[in-house]
């Protein structure tokens, strides 16, 4: 055998070691891979590893004592959201105004809006319907404008031409709807309003309080800056209604 034949078999020997090396890396990396995304999955947003599709959800269930008259649900509220976190079959929205001029000081609460869970974007309640039935000790509410008004039988009527469609968008009727608010009284209140508006009471979701939540998942927009609180509102993911601009419902 000459040299040329010899480096021709030794090409021939070699190619399909290699060849095994390159696919054993590409099959652990692809573990890897696989292995993360599963972690991932049982983290965020609540997946059925078994069909790789979205779990279901326990049905809406009120908790029961002075929780359940605010509306809380018993399985999914601030003590487990996180384990709920990220659905892409969800819409998380957080009920509180950036500053309440009731005084939730005085019951233990907090009348700015100090943080968010993540995920959740501010839509406040008060812009949405009137605010009723608050603890004496907190004082007025706000009193301003607002999507919705209520008439003399207690049904809520449309206040401006745009207030069904800014419901609609801002609360998809194909979507969960979790919602969240400081004590969870806004909460509770809206979903009362868009269930007497043809929302399924099935699909909405009061998940508490945010004063009582303790997870990991937040954003935090009180801070300190030259010896003075401050709170960054420019970093609140949040849905403006500009009353200005909308047309007043001609009866």
């Amino acid at each position: 055998m000459d040299k040329q034949d010899k480096k021709v078999e030794y090409k021939a020997e070699t190619k399909p070691t290699s060849l095994k090396i390159i696919l054993a890396a590409f099959a652990a990396a692809g573990f890897i891979i696989l292995t993360f995304t599963i972690s991932a999955w049982k983290i965020f947003g609540g997946i059925n590893l078994a069909v790789g599709t979205l779990s279901t959800l326990p049905a809406p269930e009120v908790s029961e004592g002075e929780r359940g008259e605010l509306g809380i649900d018993k399985n999914i509220n601030e003590t487990t959201i996180d384990n709920y976190l990220g659905r892409s079959d969800t819409v998380y929205r957080d009920m509180r105004m950036l500053v309440d001029p009731a005084n939730y000081a005085a019951i233990g609460g907090d009348s700015y809006l100090t943080g968010i869970v993540n995920g959740y974007e501010v839509v406040p309640y008060p812009y949405l319907a009137p605010v009723e039935g608050l603890p004496e000790a907190v004082g007025a509410p706000y009193s301003g404008p607002a999507l919705f008004s209520k008439d003399e039988n207690g049904n809520y009527v449309a206040n401006y031409e745009e207030s069904m469609t800014a419901l609609e968008e801002l609360f998809p009727k194909d979507k969960n709807i979790f919602l969240m608010c400081g004590g969870g009284g806004y909460a509770r209140d809206t979903k009362a309003l868009l269930v007497s508006l043809g929302w399924d009471e099935n699909k909405i979701y009061n998940t508490g309080s945010f004063w009582s939540y303790r997870g990991d998942n937040v954003t935090t927009f009180k801070a300190e800056l030259n010896g003075e609180t401050i709170y960054k509102f420019w970093n609140v993911p949040y849905h403006d209604i500009d009353f200005p601009t909308l047309h007043v419902k001609k009866n």
